[in-house]
């Protein structure tokens, strides 16, 4: 217990951050991505696994995000009205080539 009162304030507070992993499925919007989280759950009488699935936007500083990455957020102080995650690491990139690359190869 000792141990813990030594941190600092601010040591402390990033330890307790929630973290999330899930896809990209949108980063059309200036330094924002918007992840949706895939969660399995089995039902609570049927046994079934069934999937839920929550979108969060979140603070991309660098618009470094495409659409298919797998991302980990992490839980931060509201940033706008539903901004309340930032981008913490690219876990992996998508193989597919992002869709603003091929219309301005075509024109």
């Amino acid at each position: 217990m000792a141990e813990i009162a030594s941190k600092p304030a601010a040591e402390q507070a990033r330890g307790r951050r929630k973290e999330v992993v899930g896809e990209v499925v949108a980063n059309k919007m200036a330094k924002t991505i918007v992840v949706q989280v895939t969660r399995k759950k089995a039902h609570p009488f049927y046994g079934r696994v069934v999937a839920r699935h929550k979108k969060f936007y979140a603070h991309d500083e660098k618009n470094e995000a495409h659409v298919g990455d797998f991302v980990r957020l992490e839980e931060t102080r509201p940033l706008s009205k539903l901004k309340r995650w930032k981008l913490k690491d690219i876990i992996r990139k998508t193989t597919l080539v992002p869709e603003t690359t091929l219309e301005k190869e075509a024109s």
